[in-house]
């Protein structure tokens, strides 16, 4: 036997089994990244839907707060607009029950200066600024009183005091006025001081006119 021919050739099964196990490991690899991506392709809707989850629990959050704060600007506009129109109906009020007082006082001087030589300024001063029912109320009255003042031979000067709203009721107010009168008679020929207190009904529907007045009679039947 020659040294060539103990030498053993390599056997064919040795090649075939080297590529038969390249094969088999490449088919284990695809398996592996197809079983990856398919575990990849079944988390990613659960992914999505745990997305969209949170983004519309996200969104409901935030329109509740921008509700929540329009909610709260309409409030406190509506308690600003209520606080303003309160404001301004109570200074409407102050300013009504001044121009009440003032009209009140005003006639209440007029009323209690009189001169008995000449009874005419004090006549048309009790009607000024009155409702026709109490003209005609007050001039009648007032041809009473003249039976009064002449034999006393009454004259009389006035100031104010002050005035103030009793009470207002129906828009008509109820006002005191208060004056300080300075009279000089024949039984008094030194001038005496006395205030008198005159009750005003005041209405601002018909032009702030007066509509009753109480207290003129006593300041003559004092005397």
């Amino acid at each position: 036997m020659s040294i060539t021919e103990a030498i053993a050739e390599p056997k064919p099964s040795d090649a075939d089994d080297s590529d038969t196990a390249e094969p088999d490991n490449r088919a284990t690899d695809n398996q592996e990244r197809g079983d990856r991506d398919t575990e990849v392709a079944q988390k990613d809707p659960a992914a999505r839907k745990e997305r969209r989850v949170s983004l519309s629990v996200r969104s409901l959050s935030l329109g509740a707060i921008i509700v929540s704060l329009v909610v709260a600007l309409g409030v406190m506009s509506w308690l600003y607009v209520w606080a303003n129109r309160k404001f301004d109906a109570q200074a409407q009020q102050a300013r009504d029950n001044q121009h009440a007082e003032q009209v009140a006082l005003d006639y209440a001087v007029r009323a209690a200066i009189m001169d008995y030589k000449d009874l005419g300024p004090w006549k048309r001063a009790l009607v000024e600024g009155t409702t026709p029912e109490l003209t005609k109320k007050l001039t009648d009255a007032a041809n009473a009183m003249e039976q009064i003042l002449l034999p006393l031979q009454w004259s009389s000067s006035a100031k104010p005091i002050a005035a103030k709203v009793r009470s207002h009721d129906k828009d008509v107010y109820l006002v005191d006025a208060f004056v300080s009168v300075l009279t000089k008679t024949v039984q008094a020929p030194e001038k005496l001081q006395s205030t008198a207190t005159y009750s005003v009904t005041v209405d601002p529907t018909n032009g702030w006119k007066i509509s009753d007045v109480g207290g003129i009679g006593q300041v003559v039947g004092d005397r």
